[in-house]
């Protein structure tokens, strides 16, 4: 079988069986598919059915969801529109509140929020009274927003708040310059006057920078540290004074009682602290490592001080070593230059646009500059009320001094007062230093009244020397303060010396009472004998005048000192020494200065400050106002200083004191047990006060007839008995008065004449007087009417009867040259006054001629001039004396040759050349001598003594004189 064949068979099978199967799958297939059908139709009306429903139900939830959508909807608009509108009136009502709050800033802070052009600005008055502003005006800030743009001033708290800081790179420096004098400004003008003290430090800009704030020395120099710094040297100092005074109102003023230097001033008042405010330019430039230092530490501490920073800084310029300058912007508020203009560091201002402030026009800055400057020279002083510290009227003169004295000087700090203690332990001296204007006379008023309301006067005695040009002290002489002993006013160094001696001698005398008491100290003294013993101040202002010149004054003035330093303690004596300065070639030795344990610095310079106080002790050159001072009872070291202020007597306040103790001295019975002594080196002496005259014309019989009469001429520059001419009855008892001072010759003339009159019954003395005073003067009559009250014989008598009065004399002296001794001993004594001697040409030698060459025969009469030369020659052992006045030596030496001259023993030379001085006395030491003073010289007594003439009398004097001297006459 062929392959074919077979496989041909093969497929027979299969295929029949096919044919077979083919119908039968078809049947099946048809049976199927009807099946399927029937069932997919089934499922289809279901379907339907289902989607139907699901249809209906969709829709149903769409229209439910379509109308809740639609209810969301109209609430979601309704709440967008409320809260738009709720927005919109919140908008409103801020936007209000900014324009409110701008115009009740403008209210309150005034012209210091508006810019300078501000009309306002013209009309501009400093305020005293004012506060300082809690805000100033540093420039514009301008906030866009999508409906408004917000301009508005941009304020910095510069009182109570931080410093301030500008940083640039380099580039925005010059309006950093301009903002700063514009920032400067205005603080200046907000701060009330006197109330604000700048330091400035420009070192790149030499002080240009701050150029039109210089004037402000012209009125008032602690407004600005003297000039603008800007050597390292210096930088240093001026910021070290800074932390300096941080550390004294911190250590003395705030402690834990303030929080902040307003706190302190609002208590303190008067003597408030001026705020302080220190200006840099350029930082770094010039500032050391410690310098740096000390800046960030007065930017951190100085606020709470009142002392603040305003610093220029380039931050492209190495910082010294060590220094972090973001460590001063931590402290400080910054204002940052940023790419091309300057921004506020600050989170709620960042993004605000910041337009600083430039000085207004040179007209206005500098009329500011002016009206602040007068208005600091009215309001600087400091004047804290003496009621203050001074003792109610229930308790004067309750205290007692034996173991010390304890006076109020001023306020510490707000509510404490600085006392002088003395007599414990090393406290028992006093050096007060204080330059002209410091108030060191008024710290010695206060002392003073205030220690007369506290002590009787057996508790305190008081010495009380003024070396000044001046009349300080003048008050407690004229109301005769019952404590003042000795009141010296405008002293002269003898006198001073002289007061000194008087204590000396006073330490050996209680020394003495000591030693024969067994103790050894005035406390003891006082409680062993149940004794009052005062203790005893002594003040001298101006001691250095003692130490002027290098001669026996300065030497005894200083041994007397040392001694009164050294042992008043012991004995109770006290000793006040002031002066404006205690530096000069002579001064008081540094020993004895170191003995006064306690020292008071005024202001004063800072060579002076270590004087006075220690080397290392130099914190009085930071005092800056009057009254301001340092108690230190710590021989002047640093931790002994006590800043305070000294309360303030004016005159009239004084007056009014000094007037109710003496009437309070008069209600306690209180009588001085001696009379106060009183030098008064401006003016005359007063003839009226010479005790020994006085008590002779209060005499009630005339004297017996005396050997030697004296005539009182003025008053010792020493503690002592009035200056007295002695008249005797031997040769050249005459007096000569030389010197320009009309008024003082004719005091002494005035005197002179009353002295003698006293002194003499009516029948044993006659006067002649030649008065050559000008007819124009005020006292052109005093020698008449002092004539005429005299009930003695007196000739008063002018130019053209003076030969005659000559020619009478001569006679007398001649009469009694022929009489015996013992006859003309018993004659009245004759007394010529010459008053002009310049003025009597009669008397001149050259006028001789005439007298001298005649061709009558007849013998002519003596001139004037030889019969004057026989009076001064023979007359004083006859009892005739003569005292003449001339104003010049070279007028004298017209009248009177030489061998005249020797017959006038005594001789008052008053100012005058120092060769006429030496001519006249011996010695040049009138042509150093002052307004009313006048050398005594007698040659008999070896006595050279300066005094002060008698100056004219009162007018009532004479009544006076004539009064007693009559009463006498009749009983």
């Amino acid at each position: 079988m062929t392959p074919e064949r077979d496989l041909i068979q093969r497929i027979r099978r299969p295929a029949a069986q096919l044919a077979t199967a083919v119908p039968a799958a078809k049947f099946w297939r048809e049976r199927f598919l009807a099946a399927a059908q029937s069932q997919r139709d089934a499922r289809l009306r279901v379907a339907e059915e289902q989607r139907q429903q699901t249809i209906t139900e969709a829709k149903s939830a769409y229209q439910q969801a379509v109308s809740e959508h639609e209810r969301r909807l109209k609430r979601a608009e309704t709440r967008y529109e409320s809260a738009v509108q709720t927005a919109a009136s919140r908008y409103l009502k801020t936007w209000k509140r900014i324009e409110t709050w701008k115009r009740t800033s403008a209210e309150q802070f005034g012209i210091h929020l508006t810019p300078w052009d501000d009309p306002a600005w013209r009309k501009w008055r400093p305020e005293p009274g004012s506060g300082a502003p809690e805000l100033l005006r540093l420039g514009q800030f301008t906030v866009p927003g999508s409906y408004h743009t917000l301009t508005m001033s941009a304020l910095l708290p510069a009182i109570g708040s931080r410093s301030f800081l500008f940083r640039t790179d380099g580039r925005g420096r010059q309006d950093a310059v301009l903002a700063a004098q514009s920032f400067l400004l205005r603080l200046f003008a907000a701060v009330p006057p006197s109330k604000l003290r700048f330091t400035f430090i420009d070192p790149v800009g030499l002080g240009q920078n701050v150029a039109p704030f210089m004037h402000l020395t012209d009125y008032d120099s602690q407004l600005v540290s003297s000039r603008a710094w800007t050597e390292p040297r210096h930088i240093g100092q001026r910021l070290a004074e800074l932390t300096e005074h941080i550390e004294t109102v911190i250590q003395t003023y705030l402690r834990n009682e303030y929080a902040t230097i307003e706190a302190y001033n609002e208590q303190a008042g008067e003597i408030a602290e001026p705020y302080r405010i220190l200006v840099v330019f350029d930082f770094p430039t010039n500032f050391s490592e410690d310098a740096a230092r000390r800046l960030l530490s007065i930017a951190q501490n100085g606020p709470r001080c009142g002392v603040y920073c305003v610093i220029l800084t380039d931050a492209s310029k190495p910082m010294p070593h060590g220094f972090d300058l973001a460590d001063l912007e931590r402290v400080s508020t910054v204002i940052v230059w940023d790419e091309d203009h300057f921004a506020w560091e600050d989170d709620d201002f960042r993004d605000s646009v910041l337009e600083l402030d430039s000085p207004p026009e040179p007209e206005l800055f500098s009329k500011i500059v002016k009206k602040v400057g007068e208005a600091s020279l009215e309001a600087g002083n400091v004047e804290v009320p003496f009621d203050r510290i001074a003792l109610p009227e229930d308790r004067w003169w309750k205290e007692s001094s034996t173991n010390g004295i304890r006076i109020p000087m001023g306020p510490i700090g707000a509510r404490k007062v600085q006392y002088l203690d003395l007599g414990q332990g090393t406290a028992q001296h006093v050096l007060i230093a204080g330059r002209t204007g410091s108030g060191k006379s008024t710290l010695f008023h206060t002392l003073i009244t205030n220690l007369a309301l506290t002590y009787s006067p057996d508790e305190v005695m008081l010495y009380l020397v003024d070396f000044k040009k001046g009349v300080e002290f003048k008050g407690y002489a004229t109301h005769k303060l019952p404590h003042a002993r000795v009141v010296a006013i405008e002293s002269e160094r003898e006198f001073g010396l002289s007061v000194l001696q008087g204590l000396d001698a006073e330490l050996k005398r209680r020394g003495d009472l000591f030693r024969a008491a067994g103790v050894d100290s005035l406390a003891d003294y006082r409680k062993k004998n149940g004794k009052k013993m005062s203790r005893i101040l002594l003040i001298v202002d101006e001691f250095q005048e003692f130490f002027t010149e290098d001669d026996r004054v300065a030497a005894e003035a200083s041994q007397v000192l040392d001694r009164l330093v050294r042992q008043g303690r012991a004995f109770g004596v006290h000793v006040i020494l002031g002066s404006q300065t205690l530096a000069g070639a002579y001064a008081l030795s540094r020993s004895t200065m170191d003995q006064m344990a306690v020292r008071i610095a005024l202001q004063c310079t800072e060579a002076d400050s270590r004087l006075i106080l220690a080397d290392d002790n130099p914190a009085a050159r930071l005092l800056s106002r009057p009254g301001e001072a340092i108690y230190n009872d710590a021989n002047g070291l640093v931790e002994g200083n006590h800043p305070f202020q000294v309360a303030w007597l004016d005159d009239d306040e004084r007056e009014a004191y000094l007037e109710k103790i003496h009437d309070f001295a008069e209600t306690k019975g209180y009588r001085p047990p001696q009379p106060q002594i009183v030098f008064e080196g401006n003016a005359p002496a007063l003839v009226a006060q010479n005790q020994p005259l006085n008590d002779l014309l209060a005499a009630s019989d005339w004297p017996e007839p005396a050997r030697r009469i004296s005539t009182w001429l003025g008053e010792p520059v020493a503690i002592k008995p009035p200056i007295a001419a002695h008249f005797r009855r031997q040769s050249a008892s005459n007096l000569l008065i030389v010197g320009r001072d009309d008024e003082a010759a004719m005091g002494m003339m005035s005197a002179a004449l009353i002295s003698f009159a006293a002194q003499h019954a009516p029948d044993t003395a006659r006067f002649y007087i030649l008065d050559f005073s000008s007819v124009d003067a005020s006292y052109a009559d005093l020698l008449a009417n002092l004539a005429q009250g005299l009930p003695h014989p007196v000739q008063r008598s002018r130019r053209r009867h003076l030969p005659d009065v000559i020619a009478e004399i001569a006679t007398e002296v001649d009469r009694r040259l022929e009489e015996d001794e013992s006859a003309a001993g018993k004659e009245p004594a004759i007394y010529l006054l010459i008053y002009g001697l310049q003025r009597a040409r009669d008397l001149r030698q050259e006028d001789d001629l005439g007298y001298s060459f005649s061709t009558d025969e007849e013998e002519k009469p003596p001139s004037p001039a030889k019969q004057f030369s026989t009076i001064l020659r023979e007359g004083p052992d006859l009892g005739v004396h003569t005292l003449i006045w001339c104003d010049t030596y070279t007028n004298l030496t017209r009248t009177l040759d030489r061998r005249s001259l020797r017959e006038f023993e005594m001789r008052v030379a008053m100012q005058m050349g120092a060769e006429d001085s030496a001519n006249l006395i011996d010695t040049p030491a009138a042509g150093k001598l002052g307004l009313y003073r006048a050398y005594f010289y007698s040659e008999d007594e070896a006595r050279l003594e300066k005094f002060r003439p008698y100056g004219l009398p009162s007018e009532t004097w004479p009544a006076w004189v004539e009064k007693m001297l009559r009463r006498r006459n009749t009983t």
